[in-house]
C-alpha cells in the first residue's frame, strides 16, 4: 500500500525549530494544491530559495524521510515555467514511492496549518507549540493538534460474491464502501450503519482487516470485513452512490492498483485471501 515504503522511514515526530539544508524538500502549499516540478517532484530547499528568495522564517519543519527533512511553505508563491501547482491527489502518482507518501503526509499537515490560523474561540492568531506538534492561542490558551478523521473501509462477502459500489462524482472507480465514524459510535457501529445506509443491508461476523493514513481526504482509513445477513435486493442511496453491485471472484474488475487500502483488500478477496 502507499504507506509500504521499507527500508526507508518516515519520522513525522515534532522535535522542535530547525533550519532548512540545501537539500531538503519543500511542500509550497495553497488551497489543496502542491508546487511541483517538471519532473513531477518535490522542489529543494535550494530552489525554493533561488526562485522566490522565501527565507527559514517563512518555513515550517514537518517531517523527515530517512535524512532528509520536509518544509512546509504558506506564503504567497506564484507558478513559474519550471514549477506548477499540482491538486494534493497528484501526490500518490509521485515517484519513488516513498518522496509520493511522505509529500502527501507533509501537504496533510499543510491544509492543517493553512486553515487553522485562527483561535476558535477568541480569534486571536494562533502561534506555533514549542514542545510539540500543536498550535497555541497566545490569547486565551486553546491548544490545537493536526485532524485526524476516522473512517472505515469494509469489504462486504456473500460466499464467493464481494460488493463493488461507485460514487456519484469524484472517484470514477469501483472500491469498496467507505464513510467516517460519527461522535459516540464505534467502528463496528459505523460499518453497520454506513452498509445499511449505502445500499440497504445489514451485516454480521465483522473483522478488523488493517488501516491505512490517506492525506488526501485527512483520515486514517480502518478496514474490515463482514458477512452479508441475508440475501435481499439493494437499496442504493443515490446521494453519494451511482452504482453498487457483487462480483464473483473471477468477475473482479481491474480498476485501481493496490496502493489503496480499498483495492488491496479487494485484491486480496481476488486471491482468496479475504
Amino acid at each position: 500500500m502507499f504507506q509500504d515504503i521499507a527500508p526507508h522511514r518516515l519520522d513525522n515526530q515534532f522535535h522542535g525549530p530547525r533550519t532548512p539544508r540545501p537539500d531538503d524538500f519543500v511542500v509550497v502549499y495553497h488551497d489543496q494544491h502542491v508546487l511541483l516540478d517538471q519532473a513531477q517532484t518535490l522542489p529543494r530547499w535550494t530552489a525554493v530559495t533561488q526562485t522566490w528568495a522565501v527565507t527559514p522564517a517563512q518555513a515550517t519543519y514537518l517531517l523527515t524521510i530517512d535524512q532528509t527533512a520536509i518544509f512546509l511553505v504558506t506564503a504567497p508563491v506564484s507558478e513559474t515555467a519550471r514549477y506548477r501547482y499540482a491538486p494534493v491527489a497528484a501526490l500518490r502518482r509521485l515517484t519513488p514511492q516513498w518522496l509520493g507518501f511522505a509529500a502527501a503526509t507533509a501537504a496533510q499537515l499543510g491544509w492543517w496549518y493553512a486553515t487553522h490560523r485562527f483561535c476558535s474561540h477568541c480569534g486571536h492568531a494562533y502561534v506555533p507549540d514549542t514542545v510539540e506538534r500543536a498550535l497555541t492561542c497566545p490569547q486565551c490558551g486553546q491548544k490545537i493538534y493536526p485532524t485526524i478523521a476516522p473512517a472505515i473501509i469494509v469489504a462486504v462477502t456473500h460466499g464467493d460474491q464481494l460488493l463493488l459500489t461507485k460514487f456519484l462524482t469524484g472517484y470514477d472507480k469501483y472500491t469498496l464502501i467507505s464513510g467516517y465514524a460519527e461522535i459516540g459510535e464505534t467502528l463496528e457501529e459505523t460499518v453497520r450503519r454506513e452498509v445499511h445506509e449505502e445500499v440497504g443491508l445489514s451485516v454480521h461476523h465483522i473483522r478488523y482487516r488493517g488501516s491505512q493514513p490517506w492525506a488526501a481526504s485527512h483520515a486514517l482509513l480502518v478496514g474490515f470485513v463482514a458477512e452479508l445477513d441475508q440475501s435481499v435486493p439493494i437499496t442504493l442511496e443515490t446521494d453519494e452512490l451511482s452504482q453498487a453491485k457483487w462480483f464473483r471472484r473471477d468477475e473482479l474488475p481491474h480498476d485501481d492498483t493496490t496502493l489503496s487500502l480499498s483495492w488491496s483488500m479487494i485484491e486480496a478477496f481476488r486471491r482468496g485471501d479475504l
